[in-house]
This record gives structure tokens, sequence and C-alpha cells, in this order.
């Protein structure tokens, strides 16, 4: 049985639904765009605090790093939305450098958190669980970039 011909409510369903889904997508952006200045504004405040409030250097870094590296996992996202609207696509690319920069963040925090009292056991199992992790994440990224991009991989020399 031959596949008959679209009906003309096809197209106009289709681009219906891109509309939709377009409009889901701005709102996505501009609600990240509000996350992130927000964000923003926290990091600045963290900073003007630190500079006229008593000084506590390790609470100090850990606010400004975690708020900052939440500000670029935004920045990120909001790339990602960005693509996707401009290409209509949904690449993974994107998502695992944000769960790489998440992993990175976390490493750094739960490391600043351990520096002066480490205990193996929870902070030393869940920093390697971690590190696993982030190298899963960048293998996965390395073995995506040479299964869409091969020709940017070289050798050694500089020769494809």
């Amino acid at each position: 049985m031959p596949d008959s011909p679209p009906t003309p409510v096809a197209p106009r369903v289709q681009r219906l639904l891109q509309s939709a889904e377009d409009v889901i997508h701005l709102i996505v952006a501009v609600l990240l765009v509000l996350v992130g200045a927000l964000l923003l504004a926290d990091v600045v405040k963290d900073v003007v605090d630190a500079v006229s409030g008593p000084y506590h250097e390790l609470a100090i870094v850990l606010a400004i790093l975690d708020n900052s590296l939440v500000l670029f996992i935004v920045a990120e996202l909001l790339h990602t939305v960005r693509l996707t609207i401009r290409n209509h696509t949904l690449n993974a690319e994107p998502f695992l450098v944000v769960g790489l920069i998440a992993g990175v963040r976390k490493i750094l925090i739960v490391t600043a958190q351990t520096e002066r009292s480490f205990q193996w056991q929870p902070q030393g199992v869940e920093i390697l669980m971690l590190v696993a992790l982030v190298l899963a994440m960048a293998v996965a990224i390395l073995v995506l970039r040479h299964a869409t991009r091969p020709d940017t991989f070289t050798t050694d020399l500089g020769r494809p």
C-alpha cells in the first residue's frame, strides 16, 4: 500500500508545533538570562561582603567559586538553547560540557570544604566518583567530537 501524499493540514500543524517549540525555547532562554543576572548580582554581593566584612578566606573563596561556576553553567545552558533555536536540533555535546563543568565545580567545592578535615569516608569516595564521572564525560566529548568531526583530529606531527 503506497503512502498517500501529505494533506495540506500536516504542514500547517508542523509549522504550528515548530512555532510552539520556538516560543518555549525563548521562554527558557529568558528565564536563564534572569537566573544569570541574579547569580551575577549574588557574586558581586559576595565580593563586596568579603571586602567589607570579617575576612574568612575559605568561605569567601567557596561562595565566589560556587556562584561563578553555576553562572558559567547557566551561560552554557543559554548557549545550548540558542543553538537549539538556531539549528532546530538538540546536540548532546553542550550538555556533556555542562555536566563536565558541574562535576569539576563539585570536585573543587568538596576539596575546598575537606581541606582541613579530610576523611576517606565519605569525602574521598565522593571525590573519586566525581573524578571518574568527569573523566567519563571528557572521554564522551572526545568520542562525540571524533565521530561528528573526524577532520579536526590529526596525528602528533599535524598530518591527518
